[in-house]
């Protein structure tokens, strides 16, 4: 039987989400949600979709996975020479959304990416499993391979040279930071009719918090 994608429907009543009730400072709301998310066992709550454009204009999107969150904003690694920290160099600008279906809510954030220092990319990618430390050194990110036996090929290169476990930090690989520039906080509701908070930055550095309409 063929399905209706129009009837693929239900109502949001989890929960709501008002101005009074919420932290004055985004990252500390956020916080708390993203607490909640991991308190929910939710899969993967520190996952989040990255949109970058490109020198023409093209938007581009990719699941990455969060690894901090401080005051400054959201941290994320990845190769220096993939296509997203390519897209960064020519145009900074980008977004976050973390998508926590399960608690009928959403997260966006707006803002510009830069890059953090190497003491702190040091610092993440030593508490990484040494098979991650290897595969940092493995892909040449977002370039075109003949086949996954080139990634196992290499793999194996890997493993000898840095056989004794010790795996340094390449310098190709690093991480971002995402300073927010404006935090949308989004909460479903019955009859669509969805909670929507938007926390921006004026030109003093202070954060202003409106309502939306859904």
């Amino acid at each position: 039987m063929e399905n209706n994608l129009a009837d693929l429907r239900r109502e949001y009543s989890l929960a709501s989400l008002d101005i009074d009730s919420v932290d004055k400072d985004p990252m500390a709301q956020f916080r708390k949600w993203f607490e909640e998310a991991q308190k929910s066992e939710l899969l993967e709550p520190n996952a989040m979709v990255v949109s970058t454009v490109d020198a023409e204009g093209q938007p581009f999107q990719r699941t990455v996975l969060m690894k901090a969150m401080d005051e400054k904003g959201i941290v994320f690694y990845t190769n220096y020479a993939s296509r997203k920290a390519k897209q960064l160099g020519e145009n900074p600008k980008i977004s976050l959304l973390f998508p926590w279906y399960g608690l009928e809510r959403q997260v966006a954030v707006v803002g510009t990416a830069e890059k953090v220092s190497t003491k702190e990319s040091l610092q993440y990618f030593s508490s990484r499993p040494y098979g991650s430390q290897l595969g940092a050194w493995v892909s040449q990110q977002s370039k075109v391979i003949s086949s996954r036996s080139v990634l196992e090929v290499k793999l194996a290169e890997m493993k000898r040279k840095f056989k004794e476990g010790k795996v340094p930090l390449p310098d190709f690989w690093g991480g971002y930071r995402v300073i927010p520039e404006s935090i949308e906080f989004w909460q479903g509701r019955q009859s669509r009719l969805h909670d929507r908070l938007i926390y921006e930055k004026d030109e003093s550095g202070n954060w202003n918090i409106s309502r939306m309409a859904p």
